[in-house]
């Protein structure tokens, strides 16, 4: 059977009638595979996927942390050590100690190098598993939403506008069903596809009208399918045409730092080229001093930067997805932090997207509806009294053009000991489909009676559906149109609806629509909108037949007006403190929607989105505009309503025309190009297209506007902590140059450092705390500064100055350790001595390191407002770099490796003082900064009181 399902089937399946193809493949049409055989068939198959390239072995990452420059120079420098220990025999124990040291120490770096690059490539992986597409699926009678890489051969797939196919499908329907199959064939126009049509013969792939292929797009309508073909058995995987694996490009953030890099490895190198010149005039050995001036390059230049940087970049996506934000683009995480304007859809996004009809209307008559959420209880009244569709054949109408004119199910959930229901499809066609259940009319019911025939699917430019329905013999009692042998019902947004609408039901009968009816449907339809509701209008026309392709043109004009239903989606809770935070942040909140202006304005007035006051601006009087008059507003509207896709991309244009960096949110195939227009897409992970992920920089997994504020506190954060590391690591490399330098310049009889000091100062100084800096949680009021500029470098004039007070200070503090070591205890200067200095410069150098690293946790925030174990990763760094260097200082046989030697309770109450110099001064330097920050923002709220004071708080909302 294997066999057969491999190779024979996706090659016949275009040439089999539906029934037969899903026999062979042991699925039902109706209720697809059960999940006992997906699991047996994924077994079998494998993972619906391309194969990757394979990672690079684990022998060739170790052997690239090699070919850095600087260590290839210091294997040689250990090279030349041995062979001179081999003429030095007197000598040659400690020479091979030393070439021995330092092999082990330039092993343990390159073992740290794939450490973190290991690290980050599996967060990239990671990453890319969780981005994977999914696909709607029949399991076991349920619609499903399943990862794309778990569908079989013999799934039932649903396809629509917007989405991805997932695997090489036969249709087995198609309403309308366009692919853009160009990625496959090259043929540029969409594709349309026929379920019905069955082959004779052979046919080319562009040809098979009633087959979808894995890659491909669907343009327009909707579709459903079985699965024939998955993975590399699929023709895209066949021709490996759309084979787009994740290339690892470097961000824009580690290009700067690379840069930065560069530039101070040549300035280090340089230095250090000094260093050595100076030691060979003043008689040193040159060995010695080339050795050390190649372990001072190493120990300065960062050349673990890129690693930590990409480490931090994919451990901080990780905490963005468990706050529901799925970056796809590494470079949006350093965009985030600077972002100043966040549009957004309102529907989902600033509500609950659980959308409940509260009332209806026909002409002369408002109905309530009862009931909240997707559970078909409540009662419809009018005038207090219940009533039922029966009683009242308008209300039928209308109950029943928005049952039919419909694509959500409301499917029964068993539960313990009550009986639960669930949506499965669009929020605002569910509203409807639990309406009529509350008056009685249940889908599968209905549908008996007028089953759909054919449609027209919506699009965003006619803001309508229609349905074509034919007479069963079932009898609805229905009293209009009982004699039309088909029904064409239509619903969308009620202006457009009316538009096309000639008649209208009154009461039971039909009779021409007059101007005074317009004028009530519009009256009724404000009064919703004023009540916060979404309002949708719904009209029907009989039909003699069924056009062979029916036109929209065509079949909603000449219709007859039913009536309106009025739904609300409640604003998350969530919402109003995130919206609050943003403001905070300096950040911007603009509403977007497809709504009425005066539903939309009453949601953002609830949610406070005023700054200060409230505007608006429609889609039709943003057409009016041209740019000039636009661009000035674009700042200050708060509500675009009735807008359509297009829309979007020209408020994008011109709010980035502002200076500003623009967040905007989409879901559809038409949301595409705007996501792509700004600074940041958005796309709704549950109701968004396939299309729209792909545009987006990031996806939100639960479609709510908090998260899109999560996200941008936490890009606020990981650029903070990158920030940190960088001017931590700088100070104290700084540092270390300056002292080598200065002391090669005071002829001191020993350098404070030995080559394999400056080695092991690079690892434990270098690694740990510099990535636990990366793991640093936000730090208090990271939400409440402005955003930063993009075009602000990673170290500013302030940090400048800040490496440049650090370095001098653990210069000072650690030539001070030397020099008491060598000045200070009685005694000559001799070998045992130098020794005794050289362990008080280490020391002191690393534990003032090591302190540094605790006060660089925030740039203006004491260490005791952060709290000392508020970062336990920094703790267990320090812990772990002190015990590395107590074992190197009291573990006898380390001694001839290191050559240090035991410190005292005397010698440490002289050392912990001159460590703690370097941390003391940056608390200092934090203290003076919050002062001058302080002494600025009194001196703006005096200036603002000055002008007048502060706006007096929101007007009533206007409109532009």
């Amino acid at each position: 059977m294997a066999t057969v399902l491999e190779h024979d089937v996706p090659e016949r399946a275009y040439r089999l009638p539906p029934s037969e193809l899903a026999a062979s493949l042991g699925t039902d049409l109706e209720t697809g595979l059960s999940s006992e055989k997906v699991r047996t068939l994924l077994a079998q198959y494998g993972r619906n996927e391309l194969p990757e390239e394979a990672p690079t072995p684990l022998w060739k990452r170790f052997l690239a942390q090699f070919q850095n420059f600087l260590v290839i120079i210091l294997l040689v420098a250990a090279v030349i050590s041995v062979g001179i220990a081999l003429f030095q025999h007197e000598e040659s124990a400690e020479k091979f100690l030393d070439a021995g040291a330092i092999f082990a120490i330039v092993l343990l770096n390159a073992v740290f190098g794939v450490v973190q690059e290991s690290r980050a490539e599996n967060a990239l992986r990671a990453l890319r598993k969780m981005a994977a597409p999914n696909a709607r699926v029949i399991r076991d009678g349920h619609v499903q939403t399943v990862p794309a890489p778990e569908l079989v051969p013999g799934d039932l797939v649903l396809i629509e506008a917007g989405n991805y196919v997932p695997a090489d499908l036969r249709l087995v329907e198609s309403v309308n069903l366009r692919i853009d199959e160009s990625a496959l064939t090259g043929e540029s126009v969409p594709v349309e596809k026929r379920a019905a049509e069955v082959f004779q013969d052979r046919v080319p792939i562009g040809d098979r009208v009633n087959s979808a292929f894995m890659g491909t797009l669907v343009t327009y309508g909707r579709g459903k399918g079985i699965v024939v073909a998955t993975g590399p058995r699929t023709q895209l995987g066949l021709i490996a045409q759309m084979l787009r694996s994740y290339e690892a490009e470097p961000t824009p953030l580690q290009l700067k730092l690379d840069q930065l890099g560069r530039y101070l490895g040549i300035a280090s190198l340089a230095i250090c080229a000094v260093v050595f010149a100076l030691g060979v005039l003043r008689r040193q050995h040159p060995l010695e001093m080339f050795m050390t001036a190649v372990s001072l390059a190493i120990a300065a230049v960062p050349e673990g930067l890129p690693a930590v940087v990409t480490v931090c970049l994919a451990l901080g996506t990780q905490r963005m997805l468990r706050r529901h934000a799925l970056i796809r683009n590494l470079p949006t995480v350093e965009t985030l932090g600077s972002a100043t304007v966040i549009c957004s859809d309102k529907t989902g996004t600033l509500t609950q997207n659980e959308m409940t009809v509260v009332k209806a209307w026909t002409l002369g008559t408002t109905y309530s509806v009862e009931g909240r959420g997707y559970q078909p209880w409540g009662q419809i009244t009018a005038r207090g009294e219940e009533v039922t569709p029966r009683t009242h054949p308008a209300l039928a109408g209308v109950l029943l053009g928005g049952l039919l004119c419909n694509d959500a199910r409301l499917e029964k959930v068993e539960g313990e000991g009550e009986t639960r229901y669930r949506m499965v499809g669009d929020p605002t066609e569910g509203a409807l489909v639990v309406l009529a259940a509350k008056a009685g009319l249940w889908a599968h019911e209905v549908e008996k009676a007028l089953p759909r025939v054919a449609e027209i699917p919506f699009d965003s430019h006619r803001k309508r559906m229609t349905t074509i329905h034919a007479w069963a013999g079932e009898n609805l009692q229905l009293p209009f149109f009982a004699a039309s042998p088909y029904l064409a019902f239509t619903k969308g947004a009620p202006d457009l609806v009316l538009e096309q609408c000639n008649r209208i039901l009154d009461g039971g009968q039909v009779r021409p629509l007059t101007d005074a009816d317009r004028q009530a449907v519009l009256e009724a339809m404000d009064g919703m909108a004023g009540d916060a509701l979404r309002v949708l209008a719904v009209a029907c026309r009989e039909l003699p037949d069924v056009p062979t392709e029916p036109r929209a043109e065509d079949v909603e004009r000449d219709g007859v007006f039913l009536g309106l239903v009025g739904m609300i989606d409640p604003p998350r809770p969530e919402v109003r403190e995130a919206i609050r935070r943003a403001r905070q942040a300096g950040i911007k909140t603009i509403m977007i929607t497809g709504d009425h202006k005066r539903t939309a304005m009453a949601i953002a007035s609830d949610l406070h989105m005023f700054t200060p006051g409230l505007q608006g601006l429609t889609g039709e009087e943003l057409d009016r505009m041209d740019d000039s008059e636009f661009l000035p507003l674009a700042p200050v509207v708060d509500v675009y309503a009735r807008v359509s896709p297009q829309h979007k991309v020209r408020i994008v244009d011109a709010l980035k025309a502002q200076g500003h960096i623009v967040a905007m949110t989409g879901d559809g195939v038409n949301d595409a190009p705007a996501l792509k227009r700004a600074d940041i897409g958005v796309a709704m992970g549950i109701t968004g297209t396939d299309v729209a992920k792909e545009a987006a920089d990031m996806v939100l997994t639960d479609d709510n506007y908090a998260s899109i504020v999560a996200a941008v506190e936490e890009g606020r954060v990981i650029f903070s902590n990158i920030r940190k590391f960088v001017f931590y690591l700088l100070s104290c490399n700084v540092g270390e140059i300056l002292i080598v330098l200065l002391a090669t310049l005071m002829n001191l009889p020993a350098l404070p450092f030995l080559p394999i000091h400056l080695l092991m100062l690079n690892l434990v100084t270098d690694g740990f705390p510099a990535l636990a800096l990366g793991m640093e949680p936000a730090e208090p009021g990271i939400m409440e500064r402005p955003p930063r500029p993009p075009k602000e470098p990673i170290i500013h004039r302030e940090m400048w100055w800040g490496i440049g007070v650090q370095s001098v200070l653990i210069t000072v503090s650690t030539l001070a350790a030397f020099l008491i070591g060598l000045f200070v205890f009685p005694g000559a200067v001799d070998e045992k001595k130098i020794v005794h200095a050289q362990t008080f410069a280490f020391t002191t150098l690393v534990i003032s390191e090591l302190f540094r690293a605790l006060t660089a946790r925030s740039e203006r925030a004491s260490l005791f407002r952060l709290g000392l174990f508020s970062n336990k990763t920094m703790l267990w760094a320090i812990g772990s770099s002190l015990a590395i260097i107590l074992a190197i200082i009291y573990i006898p046989f380390l001694d001839p490796v290191f050559k240090m030697t035991w410190l005292t309770g005397a010698d440490w109450l002289l050392i912990v003082p001159l460590t703690l110099i370097p941390a003391v001064g940056a608390e200092a330097t934090k203290a003076v900064l919050r002062r001058q920050e302080a002494r600025k923002a009194s001196f703006a709220t005096a200036m603002a009181a000055a002008d007048g004071g502060e706006d007096a708080g929101p007007d009533q909302g206007t409109s532009v």
